[in-house]
């Protein structure tokens, strides 16, 4: 498995998910690509001790239950967490929801 990229996606909407999911079927990398509905579901597979953490963790910013944000400020207080990259993406163009993931570790 060291020779695949894990990548990890958090997003409420499935056909984003479905989307992610073709577009990395598409690139000539070797990948595995594992989807959460949101936040919490993500949340609970990162912190169980059998976990394979993944190397590159992309997060959407506007979930229920369990934001984007909200997940980062987690990971980021977390040392056992820090090998993995952290992208956010949203239909927001807030300059301050930018701004924030920018200093919360994004």
């Amino acid at each position: 498995m060291e020779d695949y990229l894990k990548i990890v996606l958090a997003d409420d909407d499935a056909d984003d998910r479905l989307f992610f999911e073709e577009a990395f079927e598409e690139l000539k990398i070797k990948s595995i690509v594992s989807t959460f509905n949101d936040g919490d579901v993500l949340m609970d597979f990162l912190n169980k001790e059998e976990s394979n953490l993944p190397d590159l963790l992309f997060l959407d910013l506007n979930m229920p239950r369990k934001s984007g944000m909200e997940c980062l400020e987690e990971i980021k207080a977390d040392p056992k967490f820090n090998s993995i990259a952290i992208a956010i993406y949203s239909t927001s163009a807030s300059d301050e929801d930018v701004e924030k993931t920018f200093i919360k570790g994004a």
